[in-house]
């Protein structure tokens, strides 16, 4: 059985979600999951069509990012697959992991992209690494410091450090390494 996944980021996106739902169904999926959220929130349309799915089955989605957010969420997905002994289709690159050149190109495309986030990473890296010598670079702005003040107030009208945390979104690390750090 062909099963079928959609996904859009937006609802603006409604004439990209409806050309996903066509093409898969004429690719002959029986079974369509669709939602329509962006790529980090949880997806359970997606949980839902990998649970669904049984030996033999196959996902078919139309292009590699409506399907997995990084290659490591893409390997996570591929290894469910493979525990249940069914195949991956991606529609916009031709890959079928039904047949070794599928499983060829996806362990390719996966190696390519581990590569460039590695090269990516370095050059970040060296770049920081000369703003720094430069006086350039400062680093992230420290939150939690910025709201010291607001920390010891809280604390001295008997707000435990945990509420403290959560009012002001910081860690309750950063609350008590504040609290521990000033005398008041």
């Amino acid at each position: 059985m062909k099963i079928g996944y959609a996904r859009t980021s937006t609802l603006e996106q409604v004439a990209g979600f409806e050309s996903q739902i066509e093409e898969l169904e004429k690719q002959g999926c029986e079974k369509i999951f669709k939602e329509q959220v962006s790529s980090v929130a949880q997806r359970k349309q997606l949980a839902l069509a990998l649970d669904y799915m049984r030996e033999g089955d196959t996902l078919v989605v139309s292009k590699l990012d409506r399907l997995a957010r990084s290659m490591r969420h893409l390997g996570e997905i591929v290894e469910t697959v493979r525990s249940k002994d069914a195949h991956l289709q991606i529609l916009n690159l031709g890959i079928d992991t039904s047949n070794a050149t599928g499983e060829l190109v996806l362990n390719l495309l996966g190696a390519v992209s581990q590569f460039e986030r590695q090269i990516m990473l370095e050059r970040q890296r060296e770049g920081i690494a000369k703003a720094k010598s430069e006086g350039k670079y400062k680093g992230r702005k420290p939150t939690a410091r910025a709201k010291a003040m607001d920390v010891r107030k809280l604390f001295s009208e008997g707000v435990r450090p945990s509420d403290i945390a959560k009012e002001l979104g910081i860690g309750r690390a950063s609350v008590y390494r504040i609290l521990s750090s000033s005398s008041f």
